[in-house]
Protein backbone atom coordinates (compact mmCIF):
# COMPACT_ATOMS: atom_id res chain seq x y z
CA UNK A 1 0.00 0.00 0.00
CA UNK A 2 1.45 3.68 -0.99
CA UNK A 3 1.92 5.56 2.13
CA UNK A 4 1.15 9.47 2.51
CA UNK A 5 4.07 11.11 3.58
CA UNK A 6 2.70 14.19 5.31
CA UNK A 7 0.15 11.63 7.02
CA UNK A 8 3.01 9.62 8.33
CA UNK A 9 4.75 12.88 9.57
CA UNK A 10 2.00 14.33 10.81
CA UNK A 11 0.67 10.81 12.92
CA UNK A 12 4.54 10.01 14.23
CA UNK A 13 6.10 11.11 17.37
CA UNK A 14 4.49 9.21 20.12
CA UNK A 15 5.75 6.09 21.58
CA UNK A 16 4.45 2.52 22.16
CA UNK A 17 3.07 3.14 25.10
CA UNK A 18 1.57 6.17 24.04
CA UNK A 19 0.11 4.30 21.47
CA UNK A 20 -1.13 1.41 23.11
CA UNK A 21 -2.76 3.87 25.83
CA UNK A 22 -4.31 5.69 23.04
CA UNK A 23 -5.33 3.07 20.99
CA UNK A 24 -7.45 1.81 24.61
CA UNK A 25 -9.04 5.11 24.77
CA UNK A 26 -10.27 5.10 21.33
CA UNK A 27 -12.09 2.38 21.43
CA UNK A 28 -13.78 2.38 24.80
CA UNK A 29 -14.80 5.92 23.80
CA UNK A 30 -16.96 5.28 20.56
CA UNK A 31 -16.84 8.09 18.50
CA UNK A 32 -15.70 10.70 21.14
CA UNK A 33 -13.19 11.46 23.70
CA UNK A 34 -13.75 13.80 26.75
CA UNK A 35 -11.14 13.81 29.39
CA UNK A 36 -13.58 12.09 31.97
CA UNK A 37 -13.39 9.34 29.08
CA UNK A 38 -9.76 9.00 29.11
CA UNK A 39 -9.31 9.13 32.74
CA UNK A 40 -11.38 6.42 33.39
CA UNK A 41 -10.21 4.41 31.01
CA UNK A 42 -6.63 4.83 31.84
CA UNK A 43 -6.76 5.09 35.96
CA UNK A 44 -5.41 8.23 35.86
CA UNK A 45 -6.31 11.85 37.23
CA UNK A 46 -7.87 14.39 34.81
CA UNK A 47 -4.94 16.45 34.59
CA UNK A 48 -3.03 13.98 33.41
CA UNK A 49 -5.52 12.36 30.93
CA UNK A 50 -5.96 16.27 29.74
CA UNK A 51 -2.32 16.09 29.14
CA UNK A 52 -2.20 12.92 27.23
CA UNK A 53 -5.27 14.41 25.06
CA UNK A 54 -3.70 17.45 24.53
CA UNK A 55 -0.30 15.79 23.43
CA UNK A 56 -1.77 13.67 20.98
CA UNK A 57 -4.36 15.90 19.51
CA UNK A 58 -0.44 17.82 18.53
CA UNK A 59 1.43 15.20 17.32
CA UNK A 60 -1.98 14.76 14.81
CA UNK A 61 -3.68 11.74 15.99
CA UNK A 62 -6.88 13.09 17.91
CA UNK A 63 -9.13 16.45 16.79
CA UNK A 64 -9.98 18.75 19.49
CA UNK A 65 -13.52 19.73 18.88
CA UNK A 66 -14.23 21.24 22.00
CA UNK A 67 -12.26 22.15 25.25
CA UNK A 68 -11.65 18.97 26.88
CA UNK A 69 -13.35 16.64 23.43
CA UNK A 70 -11.86 15.24 20.95
CA UNK A 71 -12.24 13.04 18.00
CA UNK A 72 -9.60 10.30 16.69
CA UNK A 73 -8.23 11.12 13.16
CA UNK A 74 -8.37 8.30 10.38
CA UNK A 75 -5.05 7.27 9.45
CA UNK A 76 -6.16 7.79 5.91
CA UNK A 77 -6.90 11.13 6.72
CA UNK A 78 -4.21 14.13 5.64
CA UNK A 79 -5.67 16.92 8.19
CA UNK A 80 -5.98 17.20 11.52
CA UNK A 81 -8.15 19.85 10.54
CA UNK A 82 -11.20 17.75 8.75
CA UNK A 83 -14.92 17.80 9.13
CA UNK A 84 -16.62 15.90 12.19
CA UNK A 85 -18.26 12.59 10.90
CA UNK A 86 -21.17 12.12 12.70
CA UNK A 87 -21.98 15.70 14.25
CA UNK A 88 -25.04 13.87 16.48
CA UNK A 89 -22.40 11.89 18.47
CA UNK A 90 -20.28 14.88 19.48
CA UNK A 91 -23.75 16.77 20.32
CA UNK A 92 -24.33 13.85 22.40
CA UNK A 93 -21.04 13.86 24.31
CA UNK A 94 -21.36 17.81 24.44
CA UNK A 95 -25.22 18.76 25.43
CA UNK A 96 -25.80 15.61 27.46
CA UNK A 97 -29.19 15.10 28.42
CA UNK A 98 -29.92 15.99 25.32
CA UNK A 99 -31.73 14.87 22.27
CA UNK A 100 -31.70 15.78 18.51
CA UNK A 101 -34.98 17.58 17.17
CA UNK A 102 -37.03 19.98 15.29
CA UNK A 103 -35.49 19.91 11.84
CA UNK A 104 -32.80 17.87 12.12
CA UNK A 105 -35.01 15.00 13.55
CA UNK A 106 -37.48 15.46 10.55
CA UNK A 107 -34.96 15.10 8.41
CA UNK A 108 -34.08 11.69 10.18
CA UNK A 109 -37.90 10.73 9.73
CA UNK A 110 -38.23 11.58 6.18
CA UNK A 111 -40.80 14.31 7.39
CA UNK A 112 -38.89 16.58 4.62
CA UNK A 113 -36.51 16.64 1.72
CA UNK A 114 -34.65 20.47 2.77
CA UNK A 115 -31.89 20.27 3.59
CA UNK A 116 -30.53 21.76 6.59
CA UNK A 117 -27.32 22.90 7.85
CA UNK A 118 -27.40 23.10 11.66
CA UNK A 119 -27.78 19.94 13.89
CA UNK A 120 -31.44 21.26 16.29
CA UNK A 121 -30.11 20.22 19.73
CA UNK A 122 -32.71 20.21 22.78
CA UNK A 123 -31.09 20.23 25.89
CA UNK A 124 -31.17 20.36 30.01
CA UNK A 125 -28.12 22.11 30.24
CA UNK A 126 -28.57 25.81 30.22
CA UNK A 127 -26.47 27.05 27.23
CA UNK A 128 -24.21 30.09 26.83
CA UNK A 129 -25.34 30.75 23.44
CA UNK A 130 -27.83 29.44 20.97
CA UNK A 131 -25.02 28.61 18.17
CA UNK A 132 -21.98 26.62 18.11
CA UNK A 133 -19.93 26.37 15.44
CA UNK A 134 -17.82 23.24 15.58
CA UNK A 135 -15.39 21.95 12.52
CA UNK A 136 -17.61 23.76 10.07
CA UNK A 137 -20.64 22.06 11.88
CA UNK A 138 -23.20 24.58 13.16
CA UNK A 139 -25.38 23.26 16.21
CA UNK A 140 -28.99 25.33 17.25
CA UNK A 141 -29.35 25.14 20.86
CA UNK A 142 -32.86 25.37 22.74
CA UNK A 143 -33.07 24.50 26.53
CA UNK A 144 -36.01 22.19 27.89
CA UNK A 145 -37.02 21.27 31.26
CA UNK A 146 -35.93 17.76 32.27
CA UNK A 147 -40.03 16.72 32.28
CA UNK A 148 -40.10 17.35 28.17
CA UNK A 149 -37.55 14.05 27.68
CA UNK A 150 -40.37 11.94 26.55
CA UNK A 151 -41.28 10.51 23.50
CA UNK A 152 -37.34 9.98 22.29
CA UNK A 153 -35.85 6.94 20.55
CA UNK A 154 -32.65 5.58 20.33
CA UNK A 155 -30.79 5.62 17.03
CA UNK A 156 -27.58 4.47 17.07
CA UNK A 157 -24.70 6.27 15.04
CA UNK A 158 -21.84 3.71 14.49
CA UNK A 159 -21.23 2.37 18.12
CA UNK A 160 -22.97 5.16 19.76
CA UNK A 161 -26.94 5.23 20.81
CA UNK A 162 -28.36 9.12 20.17
CA UNK A 163 -31.72 10.22 21.62
CA UNK A 164 -33.53 11.23 18.59
CA UNK A 165 -37.11 12.90 18.67
CA UNK A 166 -39.81 10.45 17.17
CA UNK A 167 -41.70 11.63 14.53
CA UNK A 168 -44.99 12.24 16.84
CA UNK A 169 -42.90 14.24 19.39
CA UNK A 170 -40.98 16.33 16.72
CA UNK A 171 -44.16 17.70 14.92
CA UNK A 172 -45.21 18.51 18.72
CA UNK A 173 -42.15 20.58 19.31
CA UNK A 174 -42.49 22.56 16.03
CA UNK A 175 -45.84 23.29 16.53
CA UNK A 176 -44.73 24.75 20.20
CA UNK A 177 -42.35 26.98 18.60
CA UNK A 178 -42.83 26.45 14.05
CA UNK A 179 -39.08 28.30 14.72
CA UNK A 180 -37.91 24.56 15.23
CA UNK A 181 -38.72 23.46 12.26
CA UNK A 182 -37.42 26.59 10.46
CA UNK A 183 -40.81 28.59 10.19
CA UNK A 184 -44.73 27.76 10.19
CA UNK A 185 -45.04 27.47 6.44
CA UNK A 186 -41.79 24.33 6.64
CA UNK A 187 -43.82 23.00 9.26
CA UNK A 188 -46.65 23.32 7.90
CA UNK A 189 -45.19 20.64 4.71
CA UNK A 190 -43.66 18.65 7.32
CA UNK A 191 -47.20 17.78 9.29
CA UNK A 192 -48.94 17.21 5.96
CA UNK A 193 -46.26 14.59 5.37
CA UNK A 194 -46.33 13.49 8.29
CA UNK A 195 -49.91 12.78 8.11
CA UNK A 196 -49.18 10.52 4.92
CA UNK A 197 -46.63 8.43 6.12
CA UNK A 198 -46.53 5.08 8.38
CA UNK A 199 -45.44 7.24 11.44
CA UNK A 200 -49.35 8.96 11.83
CA UNK A 201 -50.66 9.07 15.14
CA UNK A 202 -52.91 11.27 16.21
CA UNK A 203 -53.77 9.86 19.52
CA UNK A 204 -49.72 10.41 20.25
CA UNK A 205 -49.93 13.72 18.83
CA UNK A 206 -52.26 14.39 21.32
CA UNK A 207 -51.09 12.46 24.26
CA UNK A 208 -47.62 14.56 23.64
CA UNK A 209 -48.97 17.53 23.32
CA UNK A 210 -51.05 17.33 26.98
CA UNK A 211 -47.79 16.04 28.25
CA UNK A 212 -45.97 19.13 27.30
CA UNK A 213 -48.46 21.18 28.28
CA UNK A 214 -47.74 24.18 25.95
CA UNK A 215 -51.93 25.47 25.66
CA UNK A 216 -50.11 26.78 21.95
CA UNK A 217 -49.97 23.41 21.07
CA UNK A 218 -53.66 22.65 20.93
CA UNK A 219 -54.27 26.09 19.43
CA UNK A 220 -51.97 25.23 16.17
CA UNK A 221 -52.50 21.44 15.62
CA UNK A 222 -56.54 21.55 15.94
CA UNK A 223 -56.08 24.53 13.00
CA UNK A 224 -53.43 22.66 11.29
CA UNK A 225 -56.21 18.94 11.53
CA UNK A 226 -59.06 20.82 10.18
CA UNK A 227 -56.90 22.46 7.44
CA UNK A 228 -55.65 18.91 6.25
CA UNK A 229 -57.32 16.31 7.40
CA UNK A 230 -61.02 17.66 8.54
CA UNK A 231 -61.88 14.20 9.01
CA UNK A 232 -60.62 13.51 11.90
CA UNK A 233 -63.52 15.08 13.75
CA UNK A 234 -62.94 13.57 17.03
CA UNK A 235 -59.40 14.77 17.68
CA UNK A 236 -60.02 18.15 16.36
CA UNK A 237 -63.31 18.27 19.06
CA UNK A 238 -60.52 17.42 21.85
CA UNK A 239 -58.20 20.55 20.94
CA UNK A 240 -61.36 22.50 20.76
CA UNK A 241 -62.23 21.28 24.72
CA UNK A 242 -58.71 21.94 26.21
CA UNK A 243 -57.78 25.37 24.12
CA UNK A 244 -56.54 28.19 26.79
CA UNK A 245 -57.52 31.90 27.18
CA UNK A 246 -56.16 34.66 24.67
CA UNK A 247 -54.79 34.58 21.53
CA UNK A 248 -51.72 33.08 19.73
CA UNK A 249 -50.19 34.28 16.56
CA UNK A 250 -49.83 30.92 14.05
CA UNK A 251 -45.90 31.99 13.87
CA UNK A 252 -44.38 34.70 16.22
CA UNK A 253 -42.23 35.56 13.50
CA UNK A 254 -44.92 36.26 10.80
CA UNK A 255 -47.44 39.26 10.43
CA UNK A 256 -50.90 38.02 11.63
CA UNK A 257 -53.66 40.10 10.72
CA UNK A 258 -56.92 37.67 10.75
CA UNK A 259 -57.89 36.37 13.92
CA UNK A 260 -59.63 32.86 13.90
CA UNK A 261 -61.77 33.14 16.72
CA UNK A 262 -62.55 28.98 16.92
CA UNK A 263 -59.31 28.79 17.50
CA UNK A 264 -57.68 31.71 19.50
CA UNK A 265 -55.50 32.12 16.25
CA UNK A 266 -53.85 35.14 14.18
CA UNK A 267 -52.73 33.95 11.11
CA UNK A 268 -51.50 35.49 8.23
CA UNK A 269 -54.32 36.54 5.68
CA UNK A 270 -52.53 34.34 3.07
CA UNK A 271 -53.66 31.38 5.49
CA UNK A 272 -57.39 31.95 5.18
CA UNK A 273 -57.04 30.37 1.53
CA UNK A 274 -58.11 26.87 1.35
CA UNK A 275 -56.09 24.81 -0.09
Amino acid sequence: MVGNKDTVKNLSGIGKLDRQRLGQVVRVAKGSISVADAAKTLNVTSTDAAKFLSRWAKKGWLSRVYRGVYVAIPLESRLADMPLENAWVIAEKLFSPCYIGGWSAAENWGLTEQIFRKVMVMTTQKPRRSLYVMKGTEYFLRQVPEKAMFGLKPVWQGQVKVSVSDPSRTMVDMLADPGLGGGIRTVAEMFANYLKSENKNIELLLEYAKQLGNGAVFKRLGFMLERFVPQERDAIAKCLAVLTKGNTKLDAKLAADKLITRWRLWIPESWTKTK
